[in-house]
């Protein structure tokens, strides 16, 4: 340091530091630039988001699909009260009905049905392993084409036996040959031509082998016999199958039981003291007991020519003229034989249709029901008659066969509308 500097006084140094600190003091009276703006951009995507899903909400109100249980709107059906001259009681029975097995003992490897799926013939219920029988069919095809590759080599040796022959033979009229070589090519032609028909009767043999293996490889495929509905499913993935009752209690004799709904009819016995009042294509009428209120016109189908001595009862079967949904396998029925000969028409068929009482609601413009229309549903103004049971009988503004949404209740008012589109759930 000069002497100049160390003469300067100190406080002409004092200004400049005061300066630059002040210059590095932090101004709070001024806000960061960026402070708040994240929090501001969320704010605005969720209001944003917000609106478009009210407007998107009210302008698609029907674009959520609600779940309905439906029922069919059933003609009214006159009854003949009064002019039974028998009174019996039965059992539903189904004259088609089966319980599905394989032909052969294999374990199951896929059960494709359960109870209460409706099933067409033909339908892949289950599948077994068939491990073994696709590797006897692979060797059932081996065997064959080994046959058919024989059958190519008789050809060929034939054809040099033949040509052998044809020379030995001119050989024979020029005196070069003799007879013993003539003798000897033509029983090779022979016998060639019969391994030739052993090698085609082979070729058959094997073709109808492999056609065996295919048939025990499709039979590992178990398929419904006909129409039907599965009421039981006996089998699981990895359990055993047979067509026999072996192995104890871990073999199972079915893959399930198909009833075809179409077959059901009514079982009685008739006490046989009053079969004689029993006739076929004879008019009955038939109450089920869980639905006392409705009655199901049905006739005689056949009288069992045979008597039961234990029980002195003769029976009888009587099918339904109607298929009704509600008609269930081994329900108990209470039958009515009517006398034909009375005049069950002379009053009117009851008007209108029976629909299920909880399928009908009412406000301040009167009662109403949802119709179901190509997946979607339509408000309709009824007029109601009198109430059977659980059902009620519609007078006008509903035709039979039309299919209404069953049950209506609060929480099911609350969520459908006039026109919105609706999911089965039956």
């Amino acid at each position: 340091m000069t002497h100049c500097e160390r003469d300067r006084p100190v406080s002409q140094e004092l200004p400049d530091k005061k300066a630059l600190l002040h210059e590095l003091r932090i101004d709070r009276e001024v806000e960061p630039e960026d402070k708040g703006r994240p929090l501001k951009w969320f704010l605005l995507i969720a209001l944003v988001a917000g609106v478009g899903f009210v407007l998107w909400f009210f302008q698609f109100p029907g674009g959520t699909l609600v779940p309905v249980n439906t029922a069919i709107a059933q003609a009214s059906q006159s009854t003949a009260v009064g002019a039974s001259v028998l009174d019996a009681t039965g059992y539903v029975v189904a004259r088609r009905q089966a319980t599905v097995s394989s032909k052969v003992t294999g374990k199951v490897v896929e059960v494709l049905i359960e109870e209460g799926v409706f099933v067409q013939q033909g339908q892949l219920l289950a599948r077994l392993d068939d491990s073994i029988p696709q590797a006897q069919l692979r060797l059932a095809e081996s065997q064959l084409e080994a046959a058919r590759r024989s059958l190519d080599e008789m050809n060929v040796l034939l054809r040099q036996a033949e040509l052998d022959l044809r020379r030995t033979r001119g050989l024979a009229e020029r005196k070069l040959a003799s007879q013993a070589d003539l003798d000897r090519d033509g029983l090779s032609v022979e016998g060639l031509n019969a391994r030739l028909d052993r090698a085609r009767q082979e070729i058959v043999v094997a073709s109808r082998g492999a056609a065996v293996q295919r048939q025990i490889v499709d039979d590992m495929l178990i398929r419904a016999p006909f129409d039907g509905v599965v009421i039981a499913k006996a089998a699981q993935p990895g359990e055993m199958i047979s067509p026999l009752s072996a192995g104890g209690g871990f073999t199972r004799t079915g893959i399930c039981t198909i009833v075809d709904m179409d077959s059901l009819e009514v079982e009685v016995d008739v006490n046989e003291a009053y079969i004689n009042r029993v006739y076929s294509g004879q008019p009955v009428q038939i109450t089920l007991n869980a639905y006392p209120e409705d009655h199901f016109p049905a006739e005689v189908i056949a009288i069992i020519p045979a008597a039961d001595r234990n029980k002195a009862t003769v029976r009888v079967r009587v099918g339904f003229l109607e298929r009704d949904d509600r008609v269930l396998p081994d329900m108990g029925v209470r039958v009515a034989f009517l006398d034909a000969h009375t005049n069950t028409d002379s009053g009117e068929t009851p008007a209108g249709v029976l629909v299920p009482s909880r399928a009908i609601a009412k406000d301040a413009s009167g009662p109403f029901v949802f119709v179901v229309m190509d997946k979607r549903v339509q408000r309709r103004a009824i007029t109601v008659g009198d109430k059977q049971g659980s059902r009620s009988r519609v007078l006008a503004g509903l035709n039979s066969g039309e299919r209404i949404v069953a049950s209506l209740s609060e929480d099911v008012l609350a969520t459908l509308s006039d026109g919105d589109e609706v999911v089965l759930a039956n």
